[in-house]
């Protein structure tokens, strides 16, 4: 089912079709609705040019999870025991 945003909706916002577009993916993707490159195609952009456009917006391109940093931590801490 398409989404249909109307001219005078997106010219309130001052969004062009497509910056809206790619605002849409962005913040789809900062809520963890999309993935980076479903996100990307989405907006109608390269992998690179989506990570342009969130770092724009101060969006973070990877979010760890605690039990991901955890595992990191303790590789850190072996790899310092062997130095």
């Amino acid at each position: 089912m398409p989404l249909v945003i109307s001219d005078d909706m997106l010219l309130a916002a001052n969004l062009t079709e497509r910056e809206a577009l790619i605002e849409f993916s962005c913040r789809l993707f900062e809520a963890g609705k999309l993935d980076l490159w479903p996100a990307a195609r989405m907006a109608r952009l390269t992998r690179l040019e989506m990570e342009v456009e969130l770092a724009k917006r101060q969006i973070p391109i990877y979010r760890p999870t605690t039990q991901q940093l955890e595992k990191e931590i303790a590789s850190l801490e072996k790899f310092g025991d062997q130095a």
